[in-house]
């Protein structure tokens, strides 16, 4: 886990930071790690996890921007 090739954490988008956590979750979780691969595994994890909720909240509102109109059509207000 402790490879320097590993892409930019902000570079990445949702669906690979997640499968690279998912990834990095059953690496700690069998335990067959070494403790400093583990340490610089977790921090990655974290770093890839704040990405992730990031990218959920950043959904969510262009989602909650989707507005109906009085003609039943479908447009978005401006993001605040």
């Amino acid at each position: 886990m402790a490879d320097a090739k590993q892409p930019d954490v902000s570079k990445m988008s949702f669906e690979d930071a997640l499968a690279e956590l998912e990834q990095i979750v059953r690496g700690l979780e069998g335990g067959q790690q070494k403790l400093e691969d583990a340490i610089t595994a977790y921090e990655r994890g974290a770093a890839l996890r704040k990405h992730c909720e990031a990218k959920l909240a950043e959904a969510e509102a262009r989602v909650a921007a989707i507005v109906r109109t009085a003609d039943g059509g479908v447009t978005t207000r401006p993001m605040e």
